[in-house]
């Protein structure tokens, strides 16, 4: 049985690039919303004040992320904007995410709550958060 023990000295790296894959996916969700970029998301028109906020955490909050700035602390906002999320627009739509269309809202959810147990990894600008 091979061992894993060595892969121990790449956990921050791992780590790192979890978290800026995730906040370069997430930030796509807040230009999509603002500056529709990549892709124009929703009829257009005034976008109401929910969603701009939501739109400005995806944003901000995913900029900061990706850098590996203050991570611990925005990664739990960006949590609780995920369940809120999920609460909000998917749940009530049916029970299963399959059906709702909420699994990515579950999947962001958790993995910015892991990153705040598990600070920011490798890469990172705030080194007191890796």
């Amino acid at each position: 049985m091979p061992s894993f023990e060595r892969l121990n000295a790449y956990q921050p790296y791992a780590l790192a690039a979890l978290r800026i894959i995730t906040a370069l996916l997430y930030i796509e969700h807040g230009t999509m919303k603002l500056f529709a970029f990549p892709i124009p998301q929703g009829e257009g028109g005034a976008l109401p004040p929910l969603m701009i906020f939501a739109a400005l955490l995806e944003t901000i909050g995913g900029l900061a992320i990706l850098v590996g700035f203050l991570t611990r602390p925005v990664a739990f906002i960006l949590a609780g904007q995920m369940a809120v999320a999920y609460f909000m627009a998917h749940a009530p739509m049916g029970f299963y995410p399959a059906v709702n269309h909420g699994a990515e809202a579950i999947l962001y959810c958790f993995i910015f709550l892991f990153l705040v147990f598990a600070g920011a990894g490798a890469f990172a600008i705030d080194k007191r958060n890796a």
